[in-house]
């Protein structure tokens, strides 16, 4: 019996995900043809269409500085995220300053392990709730902007929206430090020694995720290794 009901949500799962991943291909293809067509579109109607080959060099001047990036980002935030929060997060944005925080934080607070059917479904709803938040909170944004303007624009809250995004990977990268404090001491010790040393790096912080990630990975295999050897003696 038990037998048969995993087998039912082992199909379950697989089909879940077949229709994920055909509706993220469908609204992802969807997006970028609305993301690329409006410029021209909007050039044709108004007569002004730019000149396509120095569009597209620079394009291109800025397209492969950020292509390694991209698959970085891809391949680290795929097993966080799952199939279902990868779509959305990928298609709505905002993945470093919001959504990855909301996933990690639904996770850590359901209790569930990344690569789990589990963690597929919390993730996937909590961007689509972080989504629709932000909509919501854009649009009353828009509506309030003119009253509340010359509130936003005063030079004492200025220092507050320059903090946001540290204040907020500050208090997430606590909670994770304190899980192995020699690891991340290492790491921050080396990535601020190297910004000192190189501050042009600086203005490729997206870059800086692999030598910073390696290191990560290699600290905690090492620190693996170590604990099962001695374990086995």
């Amino acid at each position: 019996m038990s037998t048969e009901k995993e087998r039912k949500q082992i199909e379950s799962y697989d089909q879940y995900l077949e229709n994920t991943h055909r509706l993220g291909r469908i609204f992802t293809s969807a997006v970028l043809i609305l993301l690329i067509g409006a410029p021209f579109l909007m050039g044709a109607y108004l007569g002004a269409m730019p000149n396509l080959s120095a569009a597209a060099r620079a394009f291109l001047g800025v397209g492969i500085v950020y292509l390694i990036s991209c698959i970085v980002e891809y391949l680290i935030y795929l097993p966080m995220l799952g199939a279902g929060g990868s779509y959305l997060a990928f298609i709505t944005g905002n993945l470093i300053n919001m959504k990855i925080p909301c996933a990690m934080n639904a996770r850590d607070i359901v209790g569930v392990k990344s690569g789990t059917p589990e963690n597929e479904i919390v993730s996937t709803l909590s961007i689509a709730t972080s989504s629709l938040v932000t909509i919501l909170v854009l649009a009353l944004g828009v509506v309030l902007m003119i009253p509340l303007q010359p509130f936003l624009q005063s030079e004492a809250l200025q220092p507050a929206f320059e903090n946001v995004v540290p204040a907020l990977f500050g208090a997430m990268a606590c909670k994770y430090y304190r899980t192995n404090r020699k690891v991340a001491l290492i790491v921050l010790t080396f990535m601020i020694l190297l910004y000192i040393l190189v501050p042009s790096l600086l203005g490729s912080v997206s870059m800086m995720i692999i030598p910073s990630g390696a290191l990560a990975i290699v600290l905690s295999y090492l620190s693996f290794r170590k604990k099962e050897g001695k374990t086995n003696a």
